[in-house]
């Protein structure tokens, strides 16, 4: 895994830690939500962790006329054998970056919830395993909402994290800027460095990292925050949560602890790797009233007053 990451780094400069979140949704095979403005390398980091591993990777470019069958694939007919055949869509591969997504409708959407979901397509009346492992990591924009179709709760709570990319730092701006003026600087190659066998080997042992039951009593009780705030000796946020986190949430959250604590070397998970990946496992799965959009309280607000008030085993 530190071979891989080394690789991305030699194509995308910063960006360390939205890297080693996409490197646990490899390990626990969970599909991630890439949020961010034009122009901060969201699709050229997809693309460069996909050629560093010997995966199939697909692109998909979300429109408003794209239809479900471009995207899981559809029945052609043979004349030869006086039949059907299937041909697959691009949803069939390992890595699969699903480009502004929220530009497709109601139907690509619902297409694209089963292929999540339940790791597999149906064209016709057959369905299809997808390969293994199956990590769609999908890009929106935040600013632009012309043209758009706002993602249902019940699709967007199958990512299993929803990630931000900020603006690069200054040096790293800087560094980015000396790669595009150096005249004798090529395009940089990224060579495959992991084969899916070793993502297979290296996922069953961050599954089997060790979860105390204090720890995963802490894990609940900050998804039981979320529901019932006063509960949780946080009355002033009842009113900002129309609907907290389900239960999907909380296995959400000791899947990845247990992948972040793995890619750190240890073999068990400590509060701090809850609370270093809470953020981006919960602020896609709250469900904000109109009082917080008033008060302009963001999801991320409440989670960083629910970490500080839970009590830490």
């Amino acid at each position: 895994m530190q071979r891989l990451r080394a690789e991305v780094s030699r194509v995308v400069v910063g960006q360390d830690t939205i890297v080693e979140r996409l490197l646990i949704a490899l390990l626990i095979r969970g599909h991630v939500l890439v949020e961010g403005l034009p122009g901060l390398a969201k699709t050229l980091l997809v693309k460069t962790l996909a050629s560093a591993i010997d995966a199939t990777f697909k692109r998909i470019q979300f429109t408003p006329d794209l239809l479900p069958a471009d995207i899981t694939g559809t029945l052609i007919f043979d004349p030869a054998g006086r039949g059907f055949n299937a041909r697959f869509g691009p949803i069939f591969a390992n890595l699969v970056l699903a480009d502004e997504i929220n530009r497709a409708p109601a139907k690509v959407q619902s297409a694209l919830l089963e292929a999540m979901q339940e790791r597999q397509v149906t064209i016709g009346d057959t369905s299809y395993p997808l390969p293994d492992p199956f990590v769609v990591i999908a890009t929106q924009n935040p600013i632009e909402h012309e043209g758009t179709y706002a993602l249902p709760e019940a699709q967007v709570d199958r990512f299993v994290m929803k990630l931000r990319v900020d603006y690069p730092a200054a040096e790293e701006e800087v560094k980015i800027l000396g790669r595009y003026l150096d005249p004798t600087a090529g395009p940089v190659s990224v060579s495959r460095v992991i084969a899916l066998s070793d993502i297979h080997e290296t996922a069953k042992l961050a599954a089997a990292v060790h979860v105390d039951e204090r720890i995963a009593r802490y894990i609940v009780s900050i998804v039981g925050a979320t529901r019932k705030p006063s509960e949780h000796r946080l009355p002033s946020l009842a009113p900002h949560i129309a609907f907290g986190a389900s239960p999907r949430a909380t296995l959400a959250l000791a899947h990845v602890s247990k992948a972040h604590a793995f890619l750190r070397g240890r073999t068990f998970v400590i509060p701090e790797d809850v609370k270093a990946i809470a953020h981006d496992v919960l602020r896609h799965r709250l469900v904000l009233s109109y009082e917080a959009a008033a008060e302009n309280m963001s999801a991320d607000r409440i989670i960083d007053q629910i970490l500080g008030t839970v009590p830490v085993p």
